[in-house]
């Protein structure tokens, strides 16, 4: 019979390992002195700790080895049992490969660009929110200044007249014009019930499964730059936009250098 510092040696693991599987009953030892507390293994007890080592090394764990060397499962339950292991490690490998592509993103970045980019890119879902909003055309993108400010000022005057009261952030969010241009929608965060008197409307955004999400800090005049920070992700990740991005204004002081704005640009896999 072996020692448990020379069995553990044969079994390439550790004695605190043996006692822990003596504890748990899932290699017990095959005799124990009953004067010292030394416990003794025979060499065919090696057998048994292999699988334990090669199941373990599945990913399962310790209860579930045990019940597989007890013979506690049917066929169609170790079945079972490995395809849900093969599909936790088929996500764990999804996941390490989506990381991996940030990292090679990240890479390419700061060897075309020298540095780190400041922006950070986040995926997240977005909830259904419900906004009051005004909605206006610009001619394009570069008109969308001149036509956003003015929305604002009539929609909180139009919330003041109805009685209604912003409890979130602003948000802007846009489409292409059915004749051409921008869909410009000037919207706030509220709680008041869904309504549209043909000018002033209170209703649902829906939810957005998957979103690129960038934060902004400065005056809405220099967000071109995480515009396209955003944009390079994208490509650079694979996935493509599926829209125009929101504008969620999470704080506007006096200053607009000190405005917040997350960019919330939908995509899909590309």
């Amino acid at each position: 019979m072996f020692t448990i510092g020379d069995f553990a040696r044969l079994g390439r693991v550790s004695v605190r390992m043996l006692r822990h599987y003596d504890a748990t009953g899932l290699l017990r030892p095959a005799r124990v002195d009953p004067a010292t507390g030394y416990r003794f293994y025979t060499a065919a007890q090696l057998a048994r700790l292999n699988r334990v080592i090669a199941l373990k090394d599945l990913g399962l764990t310790l209860q579930q080895v045990g019940e597989i060397l007890d013979d506690k499962l049917t066929a169609e339950d170790l079945r079972a049992m490995l395809r849900l292991r093969r599909a936790e490690l088929e996500t764990a490998m999804a996941q390490t490969a989506a990381r991996l592509g940030q990292v090679e993103a990240r890479l390419r970045s700061i060897e075309s660009e020298g540095s780190m980019s400041a922006h950070d890119v986040v995926v997240k879902s977005l909830p259904s929110i419900r906004v009051a909003e005004l909605t206006a055309v610009a001619a394009d993108f570069d008109a969308v200044g001149g036509v956003i400010g003015p929305l604002y000022a009539e929609l909180f005057q139009r919330l003041e007249a109805a009685g209604i009261t912003a409890d979130g952030p602003g948000v802007a969010h846009y489409e292409d014009a059915p004749e051409g241009g921008i869909l410009v929608h000037a919207g706030v965060q509220v709680s008041a019930p869904v309504r549209d008197d043909g000018e002033l409307r209170v209703l649902d955004l829906p939810p957005v499964e998957q979103a690129a999400t960038i934060v902004h800090r400065g005056p809405m005049a220099a967000i071109l730059t995480p515009v396209q920070r955003l944009g390079q992700w994208i490509d650079a990740n694979g996935h493509r936009s599926a829209g125009y991005p929101r504008e969620i204004n999470l704080e506007c002081p006096p200053d607009q250098d000190d405005w917040v704005t997350e960019l919330q640009e939908p995509i899909v896999p590309a």
